[in-house]
């Protein structure tokens, strides 16, 4: 048995030995292969398997975010910054390793961050391999800060894991709503939309950086970082004092007037632009109703506004005003549109007839073309029969004789007209454009509107548009378009780009570029510039001066009042306005007010537009340090003293001419004989065909005590107390068919009176 034990121990230990050298020699040609095959993979295909592992490796790729630039006012008051907030990120793979991890830091995520526990378990249990879950959105440093300290406790702490932040920027406006129209705002992608964020949406926006991680030749994971580059700063013309003033003032008038004959907001729309008429460089641009910038979505901003509804392929207005009821029925599309309404720019992408304020620039065309001198008079007898028309002027019972300048401070219409003949058609369309009127400012704002399909051109204007057009009807214009051109007027026909942006700079403050004012063109020359203003400020100094209450205390101001009837004609629905500029004399800064269907019964009264004028400048005249020309009566005193505002008189009349003993500047020349703008001497009027007197029945009129307007006895009409012209019909006056430009009227018919 021994011996069969031993060789048999022999025969297993010979074949064990083959058997071993045979495996060993194929395990080492499988390394050999190996080996080979790992060679050639590195060689061909070393850096694209490197990419994969790094993708599947935490940190190895992260995105930078760029900040976004700066908006800030001629102050350097902030109106748009970008503040780093976090993105709450969650490891789920890191989170599952231990069992003991998941509770306590699904309570730390609920506690600091309000995350609700819920969703969060619900994922983790979908997908228990993901590396990348946001849990929360814009989280402030502070929260942020909490939860790490929170977590750094070595006893508290010490099981919340799997939780990390990401870098991002939100946009904020610290102002609210203030300069909404003009700042715009972001979408949730950092893009800009409406105002300055979407025009200047380049230069605000910079460039994302990125942290790489990759294997170094020992495979140890390097990281390399390009550094975001943020976007560039920009200043701009407006001053957050004076837009505050403008916005206090449009937001009174809509609480004065909310709700009054019918419901709904003060008007549908009300606008104001403040410029500098030497630069056009804009120091304030406000509409009514805002929207806070911070909350855009905010449906209660919608409540007063007017309905819409889909009527085709546009929306319409209803007639109807939204409610807290309306808002709860519209459904996502019906909202939005509603939302778009309330974030346009009145003051650029509305276009209206404007009415009166056009005179002046029919006027100025007359003057500089030499088609009249100024020193003609026509006769108002209440109306002027153009082609089949009789065309109404607003003061129906005629203002008699009178002169160029007084037809512009009584808003005569028939005196308007006649200008505009003499004139003639083709210059009158040629001067139109050269005063921008149907083209682009091309103002640095996204949105402006093309108003070149709503003026006339030489080949479709008739005699009745050039009649109606010459006093502001018949043809649309926005307000930039009108306050650019009227700058012109008054500064010595220099019309400059009206624009906002004065300097763009970068990130750390270096100036990239300051932004000029830009002069286009000549419109007029300087000694016609200063006859407009000659008869610009009679609309206020005047006897029967139309913006006389648009006057602030303590100021000689000049400028002009537009009221307009809106399409279709006889729906006593009226756009009113007032043009002014300050000092008189030298104008410094102009306003425009728009007031857009106002919320009273009789609409077509100016001073709707004249009383927000003498607010703001009242308050915003003092603090650009515009001095007061003017004797103050105890009641203006007193009303001062009251809004607090200090009273600055000229300590040193020197270089601001005399005054008389009332304070009134003295002009050079003044008590002298000259032109008396009548037309000629007393003898060159001897032997002409007397004059029929202005008829003045309209004093002995009875007044409505409701509104406190004359009531003509024969027709109803309200008639102006100290002016006599009709305010609004108390019987509807008959109107010719509405034109487009392009389109002569035909048939019979009175035109509505337009002051």
């Amino acid at each position: 048995m021994a011996g069969k034990k031993k060789g048999s121990i022999l025969r297993f230990t010979i074949k064990m030995q083959k058997k071993l050298v045979v495996l060993y020699l194929f395990i080492l040609a499988a390394f050999v292969g190996l080996s080979i095959r790992l060679f050639l993979i590195n060689r061909d295909n070393g850096e694209e398997y490197k990419k994969q592992v790094l993708s599947h490796q935490e940190y190895d790729s992260v995105t930078i975010p760029f900040k976004r630039g700066e908006i800030v006012d001629s102050n350097g008051t902030v109106l748009a910054v970008s503040n780093k907030v976090y993105n709450v990120i969650l490891d789920t793979r890191l989170l599952l390793r231990k069992e003991d991890y998941l509770e306590p830091t699904l309570s730390a995520l609920h506690k600091f961050f309000d995350i609700d526990p819920g969703p969060v378990r619900a994922y983790i249990a979908a997908h228990p391999d993901s590396a990348y879950y946001v849990m929360a959105k814009r989280v402030e440093y502070e929260k942020k800060s909490a939860f790490e300290e929170f977590c750094a406790d070595p006893e508290q702490g010490a099981n919340i894991k799997g939780v990390w932040f990401e870098d991002e920027y939100r946009r904020e406006y610290p102002n609210g709503s203030l300069a909404c129209d003009v700042i715009g705002f972001t979408t949730g992608d950092n893009a800009g939309t409406y105002g300055l964020e979407e025009y200047y949406n380049d230069t605000l926006s910079g460039v994302n950086g990125r942290e790489y991680g990759y294997l170094n030749d020992d495979s140890t994971l390097e990281r390399t970082t390009i550094a975001a580059r943020d976007g560039n700063n920009i200043q701009v013309s407006l001053d957050a004092n004076i837009q505050t003033i403008v916005e206090k003032y449009l937001k009174a008038f809509n609480e004065e007037y909310k709700d009054n004959a019918h419901p709904g907001n003060g008007a549908e729309n009300i606008g104001c632009v403040i410029m500098d008429p030497n630069t056009a460089e804009i120091l304030a641009m406000a509409s009514y109703p805002t929207f806070d910038l911070n909350d855009v979505r905010n449906s209660d901003n919608l409540i007063g506004m007017p309905r819409l509804a889909k009527d085709g392929n546009e929306w319409k207005k209803t007639g109807e005003y939204v409610t807290e009821e309306a808002i709860k029925t519209m459904n996502d599309e019906v909202m939005y549109q509603h939302l778009n309404a309330l974030w346009k720019n009145f003051c650029i992408v509305d276009s209206y007839e404007p009415g009166s304020v056009a005179k002046p620039f029919t006027v100025a065309a007359a003057l500089e073309s030499g088609a009249i001198t100024g020193n003609e008079t026509y006769l108002c007898e209440g109306k002027l029969h153009v082609g089949d028309h009789d065309i109404k002027c607003h003061q129906i019972y005629g203002d008699g004789r009178i002169s160029v300048q007084e037809g512009v401070e009584r808003s005569c219409n028939v005196v308007l007209m006649n200008v505009a003949f003499a004139l003639g058609k083709n210059k009158f369309v040629d001067f139109q454009h050269t005063f921008g009127f149907g083209l682009k400012t091309n103002i640095d704002l996204a949105g402006e509107a093309r108003t070149d399909l709503v003026v006339f051109n030489k080949n479709n204007i008739g005699t009745t548009d050039l009649a109606t057009n010459s006093f502001g009807q018949s043809f649309n214009a926005t307000m930039i378009q009108t306050i650019a051109g009227f700058c012109s007027l008054i500064n010595g026909g220099n019309y400059y780009a009206p624009h906002l942006a004065t300097r763009i700079t970068t990130a750390d403050g270096a100036t990239i570029e300051n932004i000029e004012p830009r002069l286009l063109k000549q419109t007029i020359s300087q000694s016609t510039s200063d006859t407009i203003k000659e008869y610009c400020n009679t609309v206020v100094t005047g006897e029967f001066g139309t913006g006389k209450t648009a006057r602030p205390a303590g100021y000689m101001i000049g400028g002009k009042t537009g009221t307009a009837e809106t399409l279709p004609r006889g729906n006593r629905e009226y756009v009113v306005s007032f043009m002014g500029y300050a000092p008189a004399d030298d104008p410094q800064v102009v306003i425009y007010v728009v007031v857009d269907r106002p919320n009273v019964a009789l609409q077509d009264n100016a001073r709707y537009a004249t009383v927000i004028v003498r607010n703001i400048l009242t308050e915003v005249l003092p603090y650009m340090n515009i001095f007061m020309t003017e004797e103050l009566s105890d009641k203006e005193r007193e009303e001062l003293e009251e809004l607090q505002i200090q009273i600055r008189m000229p300590q040193d009349a020197e270089g601001e001419g005399e005054l008389d003993e009332e304070g009134n500047p003295i002009s050079a020349g003044e008590g002298e004989e000259g032109d008396s703008g009548e037309g000629g001497s007393e003898d060159e009027k001897e032997g002409e065909e007397e004059e029929p007197e202005p008829n003045e029945a309209w004093k002995d009129f009875p007044v409505d005590p409701a509104t406190g307007y004359l009531v003509d006895p024969t027709t109803g009409d309200y008639l102006d107390p100290q002016l006599g012209t009709v305010v609004s019909g108390g019987s509807l006056l008959e109107n010719p068919p509405e034109t487009e430009p392009g389109e002569e009227t035909e048939g019979e018919g009175e035109s509505e009176p337009t002051e």
